[in-house]
């Protein structure tokens, strides 16, 4: 449910930060791009920050100042919009959270950095795809939620952005597990739980196999979740909101 990226740049420091974010460590990987000035390090370390307050629920102060920056360092439009998209983002997760309820400035956000990202621009997909996280969890129109993840996935496709890839083939399915078709759901969670192994994404793992349980029979689900709860361990309990997916169904009475 976050930002998306690759190790494709053969930069040795983002390599570096791909690493560490892939472990859940983003404090460290925002850390490293600290020293680099501009408005795509500010980008780069505000997307980190506000993926962390996702996957923990914390770190929320410092997402906002990286968010600022990065807004003040802005230098055209897809810089301008993709700062929207982040602070739309952040918005979405602290409502889906609980920690605050702020909707309507998640609606707004995306809503700004749509009219300022060109269709083709390479940060499009991703804003498709946040804006079907609004449609799905808070306006509770999976409808919408699906066109939108559509759209995504095709512009995913397009850049060739696999991580983006593992997040729509992921929501995707889980829209056809809410309508009852096991065979697309579980093909969907398969390919995305493929993406995440094969780019090392630790972090996402977890959450990959658990949805991939949801649509197996016993006692396949039940290996499925036992695997994402090592991993859960492993990192330390990250993603935090994961724990109450890690539970098998309640026997029926």
């Amino acid at each position: 449910m976050s930002g998306t990226g690759t190790t494709a740049e053969h930069d040795p420091l983002q390599t570096a930060v791909w690493r560490l974010r892939s472990r859940g460590c983003w404090t460290d990987a925002a850390a490293l791009l600290a020293s680099r000035a501009g408005a795509a390090a500010a980008l780069q370390r505000t997307a980190l920050l506000v993926e962390r307050c996702l996957f923990t629920g914390d770190g929320w102060g410092e997402a906002e100042d990286g968010l600022r920056t990065a807004e003040a360092l802005a230098e055209d439009d897809d810089d301008r919009g993709a700062a929207a998209c982040e602070r739309g983002q952040l918005a979405y997760a602290s409502t889906v959270l609980n920690v605050r309820d702020r909707a309507d400035e998640a609606r707004t956000a995306l809503g700004r950095a749509a009219a300022l990202l060109a269709p083709n621009a390479p940060g499009r997909p991703l804003l498709d795809f946040r804006r079907g996280l609004i449609a799905e969890h808070i306006a509770d129109s999976p409808q919408s939620a699906k066109a939108a993840y559509r759209r995504a996935h095709a512009g995913a496709t397009a850049h060739s952005d696999p991580l983006l890839l593992s997040f729509t083939w992921r929501h995707l399915a889980g829209l056809a597990l809410r309508d009852g078709e096991l065979a697309e759901a579980r093909h969907g969670f398969t390919e995305s739980l493929r993406i995440r192994e094969e780019l090392g994404y630790l972090v996402g793992t977890a959450p990959a196999l658990a949805a991939l349980a949801e649509a197996e029979p016993e006692p396949e689900a039940t290996r499925l979740r036992a695997e994402a709860s090592r991993l859960f361990r492993l990192l330390g309990g990250v993603p935090s909101w994961l724990a109450q997916h890690l539970q098998p169904p309640a026997a029926a009475v």
